[in-house]
């Protein structure tokens, strides 16, 4: 599908595009009085990930996703394209699932902390 282009507006921003998923997951979480929240991310191939983390880096097109790990072959941290983004999902974190919780970034930054959690 071929990007679309309006007058007037200014290229879209990676930085910005984290952030407002950020004050999302935040406002999911207090409106729905939630500990934490289950945040999952469906990619193009139709794979699924429950994320711990969201970070703008490394841009150019491209954003970081912390991932909660099904095994221990799994990676921790997978760069994938925004594009290749098809669906975020918010829900709570069950008790069971607690651990599934994402963190937001202390201060309200959206760059990567390394492998661990945004917070």
């Amino acid at each position: 599908m071929p990007e679309l282009w309006i007058p007037g507006v200014a290229e879209p921003s990676l930085d910005d595009f984290v952030t407002r998923i950020h004050k999302q997951i935040e406002r999911y979480t207090a409106s729905h009085g939630a500990d934490r929240t289950e945040v999952e991310v469906e990619l193009a191939d139709g794979q699924r990930l429950t994320l711990q983390g969201l970070s703008a880096e490394p841009g150019y097109g491209f954003v970081t996703l912390a991932v909660h790990p099904e095994d221990d072959r799994d990676p921790e941290q997978v760069i994938v394209p925004v594009n290749a983004i098809r669906q975020i999902a918010l829900g709570p974190a069950e008790a069971d699932r607690a651990r599934f919780g994402f963190a937001l970034p202390d201060d309200g930054s959206s760059k990567a902390r390394g492998a661990e959690p945004a917070a």
